[in-house]
């Protein structure tokens, strides 16, 4: 399958204007990738310049696709919703601008049940500018598709 050409609102919660993922560009049990092009109209632009919570929210999105991706293509169900349960060791070396391209890869680390733990690096230009480690709580509804 060509995970490029899946529409990735039919693997995301999230409605526009709060996506901020494009594409899901890898999936293997353990690593999932997303790419994520920045545009003026994004609601947490800023001059310009995409703002810190953005990227997080990038983070935890490429742990829904994950999830999404799961649930659809593997398991034959809906969406689930997930939420942020915590971040460590959020790091920033810069931040992207319009018209940058996000690649951004979460690797499992742990998963118990309904929460998953993820290591997460966020590229722009080959170049490393956030990482974090992020827990992403599962609620038990699923979503009709």
């Amino acid at each position: 399958m060509e995970l490029e050409k899946i529409d990735i609102h039919e693997l995301l919660p999230q409605q526009e204007p709060f996506v901020m993922v494009d594409t899901l560009t890898y999936f293997d049990e353990k690593k999932t990738s997303t790419k994520f092009t920045i545009r003026k109209d994004n609601i947490f632009v800023e001059d310009g310049v995409l703002n810190e919570c953005a990227i997080a929210e990038n983070i935890a999105q490429t742990c829904a696709a994950r999830l999404g991706y799961i649930n659809k293509y593997i398991l034959k169900r809906g969406i689930q919703i997930g939420f942020i349960g915590g971040i460590k060791n959020l790091a920033f070396s810069e931040t992207p601008k319009v018209g940058d391209v996000l690649d951004t890869t979460i690797y499992v680390t742990e998963q118990v049940m309904e929460i998953t733990l993820v290591n997460a690096t966020v590229k722009c230009c080959d170049r490393i500018i956030a990482t974090a480690e992020m827990k992403i709580a599962m609620a038990n509804d699923v979503k009709l598709q």
